[in-house]
């Protein structure tokens, strides 16, 4: 990516207006959600895509109770769940005979 430097005024009610050619490149469209971070003395803004909590994977995300989980991390922890919910053997009990 070229570098760009662009000043733009905030308004009274703290708007900046991204330009034409910002939206374009990072496909920021009309109702898109925008995420701030705070660096060091730096604002920085991304294009908001959902992420898996676990992750940070944005592919195959689906909501899990008000969360986004990706489908490798929901059958992670599906396997576990079948795992740490199996019925005890004698092995598993520690059974010598």
């Amino acid at each position: 990516m070229k570098a760009l430097y662009i000043i733009r005024k905030v308004d009274e009610l703290g708007r900046i207006v991204l330009p034409m050619g910002l939206r374009r490149e990072f496909n920021i469209s009309e109702h898109d959600a925008i995420e701030f971070f705070v660096e060091d003395d730096k604002i920085i803004m991304k294009k908001y895509e959902p992420a898996c909590i676990f992750c940070h994977s944005a592919v195959d995300i689906s909501i899990f109770e008000g969360r986004n989980i990706c489908k490798k991390c929901a059958q992670k922890i599906t396997t576990l769940t079948k795992e740490v919910n199996a019925p005890a053997t004698k092995n598993d009990l520690g059974d010598q005979s």
